[in-house]
């Protein structure tokens, strides 16, 4: 697996995060109708449970937030993309259907509060990653965003440069139908789902939807 490590910086923003990774041998086709719908459940249930403004307060996102404002960062600038998703789920704006693996993703987010960054494995550069602080004017190409001001993000580079944060991941390492290798990052700023219980879960839809083999799985503190 590639090795994931945390700087100093994010340690004393952040003392209870960890990160729980998943690399394994996929495919990426477009999304099922059996995958959609799942998708959609998971959409009406946040829909159902929380108003739009208990979705700050929900324990994995209120844990992210906190993080970004002691970096200096407006996380209502900048929202999580976990927020994001379940804003956009109770206002019943409607998900977008994209490829499996994203779409998983997505349900895992709505399900546990987390912000997850999803990886083609084969496009990182180098057997490791960092999870630092975004710097002034640092080129970030965010996918479908263009260049995001990624300043005092929270933000994972690899050997050339920044490729995930917990607002939006990089267009240059996005997952694509022809991703053969799926590294999964899991942000738990705050603890929200037990782990087994995402850990399953996830588990779960990469074997049925995305052919998951040689999964691995591991815990960064």
């Amino acid at each position: 697996m590639i090795q994931i490590s945390i700087s100093d910086q994010i340690r004393a923003a952040a003392p209870d995060l960890y990160v729980i990774q998943f690399e394994a041998d996929v495919r990426n086709p477009q999304t099922s109708d059996a995958l959609w719908q799942i998708l959609l459940d998971e959409e009406a249930a946040v829909k159902r449970t929380y108003a739009i403004s208990d979705i700050a307060h929900r324990p994995g996102i209120a844990a992210t937030r906190s993080a970004y404002k002691a970096l200096g960062k407006d996380p209502n600038r900048y929202r999580p993309s976990s927020e994001a998703l379940c804003r956009r789920a109770v206002q019943g704006k409607g998900l977008y259907r994209i490829t499996t693996l994203v779409d998983i993703i997505n349900i895992l987010s709505l399900r546990s509060g987390y912000s997850i960054g999803g990886f083609d494995r084969d496009m990182i550069a180098g057997g490791a990653i960092v999870l630092g602080v975004g710097m002034k004017d640092e080129p970030y190409q965010a996918i479908g965003r263009g260049q995001l001001n990624i300043e005092s993000l929270p933000v994972y580079r690899d050997e050339v440069s920044g490729i995930g944060t917990p607002t939006s991941d990089v267009d240059r390492t996005k997952l694509t139908e022809g991703t053969k290798r799926l590294l999964m990052t899991v942000n738990v700023y705050g603890t929200e789902m037990p782990d087994e219980d995402f850990i399953s879960l996830a588990r779960q839809l990469l074997t049925d939807y995305a052919s998951a083999e040689n999964i691995e799985i591991q815990t960064v503190r």
